[in-house]
């Protein structure tokens, strides 16, 4: 067998392992690293270079983070102050979307579920709210608001990129959110409709509030006062460094790491306490996918899917039928490929059919990176999904009947208004 084969043999498999969860999910994706590397497919450093990706380097990095603010008290009061003005958790809801999207359109979304991530934590322990309810919105709406400007999610910029590579024009900061706006609006009405039902509420982990609660009480008034200081004031710093990370040239992952080893070296927290608010399962699931993405793009099996949908699609194809096949191929591939692989790995054959029909190439690339922002029926399809998996026990399933409606419904809003805003002809 080919190597592309193999590859699409092992996604077909791990597809089937993780909707089933016979094993554990974070087992089903490292035996995924595994096969690629015992079948050749990719080398062993390569099969296993997801244990150094930056993005599993910054999600153990904002887990300690995070911890800080329980282990001091933090969260908890910051959940009693919002909790005084939120009444119930579909205000909440609300607030946390419409933040979370915000922060996404100029922040990374990796960056933004990170930091939002224990403050959200806080404040459905506090109002003893289902924390389910409210960490699946928020990593959706990072995704949606993504969508927004040039800079909110990585798809964004390569389509820039191609389009001036191929002297074809260029797309300016606030275009895109001519679509990302009606997406994210329609994903809070969404999430506060059917979503809210389709969201399970998940028993909240006993034990983790049990620690929080006593962490709060402290050893002593003085020092749990110092110590609050001291998480609120790195939270800050890292923010504030994720926020402006090309200005000083530190890397998102080097912020978080950073934050986290000033909280063990001020006595924050212990090297114990940090080792344990690592979410293990989150780290090998996101780890153990990553050389799947590479495996698509290396062997070819990526384009083979591609070049099978685009055959469908036909020479004679009207927009909404070219902007809703591109659409169904990119958000299928970047369900288990990064945006950023399944994007760079489309936008040179969305400039080649556009320019084949005569078509203006805007509308073709605008449909690609939009649809590769649409990672949601998977907890793997992007990274604010896994870092929400353990801290809300969802399962693989959780995300495919919550994450395919929305789909649906970007998918129908982007075969409306993309031909409509970008017009192919």
């Amino acid at each position: 067998m080919t190597p592309a084969t193999i590859t699409l043999l092992i996604l077909a498999g791990a597809t089937i392992l993780f909707v089933t969860e016979i094993i554990p999910l974070a087992v089903t994706a490292m035996s995924v690293a595994c096969m690629l590397a015992l079948t050749k497919v990719l080398s062993v450093g390569d099969a296993f270079a997801g244990l150094s990706n930056s993005n599993v380097i910054l999600f153990a990095g904002m887990f300690v983070v995070g911890a800080g603010l329980f282990e001091t008290g933090v969260a908890k009061k910051i959940g009693d102050s919002v909790t005084n003005f939120a009444k119930s958790e579909k205000v909440l809801l609300i607030a946390i979307m419409a933040i979370g999207a915000a922060l996404s359109s100029v922040l990374s979304n990796t960056g933004t579920t990170a930091v939002l991530l224990p403050v959200v934590i806080g404040i459905a322990t506090s109002a003893g709210y289902s924390r389910s309810k409210l960490l699946m919105p928020l990593a959706l709406a990072a995704g949606l608001g993504g969508i927004i400007t040039l800079v909110g999610t990585p798809p964004n910029l390569i389509v820039k990129g191609a389009l001036e590579e191929a002297g074809l024009g260029t797309f300016s900061f606030f275009e895109y959110a001519k679509i990302g706006i009606p997406l994210t609006i329609a994903g809070i009405i969404y999430m506060l409709t059917l979503g809210w039902k389709l969201v399970p509420d998940r028993e909240v982990d006993q034990e983790a509030v049990e620690e929080a609660v006593k962490a709060e009480a402290g050893p002593g008034k003085e020092a749990s006062k110092t110590k609050q200081i001291i998480s609120i004031a790195v939270l800050a710093v890292v923010v504030v460094a994720m926020i402006f990370t090309k200005q000083i040239g530190v890397p998102l992952h080097l912020a978080a790491i950073a934050g986290a080893l000033a909280l063990v070296i001020t006595g924050v927290m212990t090297d114990k306490t940090a080792y344990r608010s690592i979410d293990w399962t989150t780290i090998f699931l996101f780890a153990g996918m990553l050389p799947m993405a590479s495996a698509l793009d290396k062997t070819g099996a990526g384009k083979m899917i591609a070049d099978l949908v685009i055959g469908a699609m036909g020479q004679d194809a009207s927009p909404y039928v070219m902007t809703g096949g591109l659409f169904l191929l990119s958000c299928g591939l970047t369900q288990f490929m990064s945006n950023t692989a399944s994007t760079a790995l489309l936008a040179p054959i969305g400039i080649a059919i556009a320019q084949g029909l005569g078509a203006d190439p805007r509308a073709v690339l605008i449909s690609i990176a939009v649809a590769a922002s649409c990672a949601f029926a998977t907890p793997v399809g992007t990274p604010p999904n896994t870092l929400v998996f353990g801290p809300g026990n969802f399962r693989f399933m959780d995300y495919v009947k919550v994450g395919t409606p929305l789909i649906i419904i970007c998918f129908i809003i982007s075969v409306i208004l993309v031909p409509i805003i970008w017009p192919f002809f």
